[in-house]
């Protein structure tokens, strides 16, 4: 059992974390400054500049 949560929990993070990279994406998009994303979202400045 505790083997089906860990992994739950695994693949919880892999989605909150695909969504914070869909987020800065989008605010990339908008022109919201890279710094300013990645502090909002808990990413690092070279995560959001590779984000296409």
């Amino acid at each position: 059992m505790e083997k089906g949560l860990k992994k739950g929990r695994l693949e919880e993070r892999a989605k909150a974390d695909a969504e914070k990279l869909k987020s800065a994406l989008e605010f990339k998009k908008i022109g919201v400054v890279v710094e300013d994303i990645a502090k909002a979202l808990g990413l690092t400045v070279e995560q959001v500049e590779e984000l296409k």
